[in-house]
């Protein structure tokens, strides 16, 4: 996956030439595929437009393929390495939007086929689902590399100053989150309360309030943190599932 370093290859996403390969006709809002082509290195990305987006009640309407870049930020800046390199470019081929590496990878092969031993990978992506406040985790969202890495793509519904937590992922409810895992979180909020440049970057992702709720998401899970248990009173598993 690893096709050029970090920094050059978020530079290709931003301002490479985007070559239209074919569509996926699964889910609500458009999702090209496309070539990336710069004069030295070519590969494939999921480019999602802000004009091919369906207009939702809850979230303001051309702002869910920013969101995909204030996911990839929040998980590099963690050090997990759950979301494939993405970036909001403001011009294009198909106007603004989202492009994200493509991840080769199994579609037959998800949470919900994952052997046991895959399953028990994920807390750390439970624990980035419930910072971000993703509305929206469903089982084909886990993608699984030749390098048996597992990534989270389609983050179009996080970040919501709302709870909107709505996930198939329940395995943990109930246990304590990893230490290792509360300290990246801690150091995460701390860099938020210190790092101009990285709050200037997620402002101009999310909205101020969605920010600021972030931070309370974090907090909320320093101190309490148990993986939580599904609220019977709330809609809090997503349609479809996978």
């Amino acid at each position: 996956m690893d096709l050029l370093p970090k920094d050059s290859l978020l530079n290709c996403l931003q301002t490479g030439e985007l070559e239209m390969q074919g569509q996926f006709m699964l889910g609500s809002n458009y999702t090209l595929l496309v070539q990336v082509v710069t004069a030295s290195d070519r590969f494939v990305a999921v480019c999602k437009p802000v004009r091919g987006e369906r207009p939702l009640w809850d979230f303001p309407f051309g702002s869910l393929e920013k969101r995909e870049a204030a996911a990839y930020l929040v998980s590099d800046t963690l050090g997990w390495d759950l979301v494939p390199p993405v970036v909001f470019r403001e011009s294009g081929p198909f106007g603004p939007g989202s492009v994200q590496v493509f991840i080769e990878h199994d579609p037959d092969y998800h949470y919900f086929t994952f052997e046991p031993e895959d399953v028990q990978r994920l807390r750390p992506a439970v624990v980035f689902d419930l910072l971000i406040n993703n509305a929206d985790r469903k089982g084909g969202h886990f993608l699984k590399d030749s390098k048996s890495h597992i990534w989270l793509i389609d983050h179009g519904l996080c970040f919501h100053r709302q709870d909107k937590y709505r996930t198939v992922v329940w395995d943990f409810a109930g246990s304590p989150i990893p230490n290792n895992l509360l300290t990246d979180i801690d150091q995460f909020l701390r860099k938020l309360a210190e790092d101009n440049s990285l709050t200037r970057k997620l402002g101009e992702l999310i909205l101020p309030e969605e920010l600021d709720a972030l931070k309370k998401r974090g907090t909320r899970l320093l101190r309490d943190p148990i993986f939580p248990e599904p609220d019977e009173t709330e809609r809090q598993f997503p349609w479809p599932p996978v």
